[in-house]
């Protein structure tokens, strides 16, 4: 696809097929989080893959949105403070991590996969369950696989919040002041 169609044609999925997810695709999207840009190029990300049943559920368990359990993988982004910049009140692995996953996800979307980024998860268990060290921090989760055909769950959900709705540039974007 061309970049401008994959921003396009990327959406929030919620329903997977029962189809794993192919090694190969899974490598393209850590490599294209792994060329991200990053502050000082210290590239602070870190990614879990998860793709064991059992662990998808107990991490689902752990997350919101319990729909994550029918997915065939679900990718853990952490990040490390330390190896990121702190500037004007803002820790910056934040951002690092933003654009790695975004990067991700994207990937994904050219690959014929589906993503949903995920922030409202209890991040004690997650690091729990994932033996992720204390001093790293979990920054978001997605699902990752193949979608299924739109249920009317997710057909409402899209509905209800608008995610198909787009503000105009003119709402967007300013020039020379607010």
């Amino acid at each position: 696809m061309e970049f401008m169609d994959v921003v396009k044609a990327r959406r929030s999925v919620r329903s997977y097929a029962d189809i794993d997810v192919e090694e190969e695709k899974l490598n393209l999207m850590f490599e294209a989080a792994r060329l991200a840009p990053s502050w000082a190029n210290k590239q602070c990300w870190s990614y879990v893959l998860v793709n064991d049943e059992e662990k998808i559920k107990k991490l689902a368990g752990g997350v919101v949105n319990s729909w994550m359990k029918k997915a065939k993988a679900i990718i853990v982004a952490c990040g490390d403070p330390k190896k990121s910049g702190f500037r004007n009140g803002m820790d910056y692995y934040l951002v690092d991590v933003g654009i790695s996953m975004q990067q991700l996800v994207l990937a994904a979307t050219d690959l014929g996969l589906g993503t949903c980024w995920i922030g409202a998860f209890d991040e004690k268990k997650v690091k729990q369950l994932l033996g992720i060290p204390e001093e790293i921090k979990v920054v978001a989760l997605t699902p990752v696989g193949y979608p299924a055909e739109a249920n009317i769950r997710s057909k409402m959900t899209a509905k209800l919040i608008g995610a198909n709705k787009r503000k105009t540039k003119e709402k967007t974007v300013h020039y020379n002041k607010w």
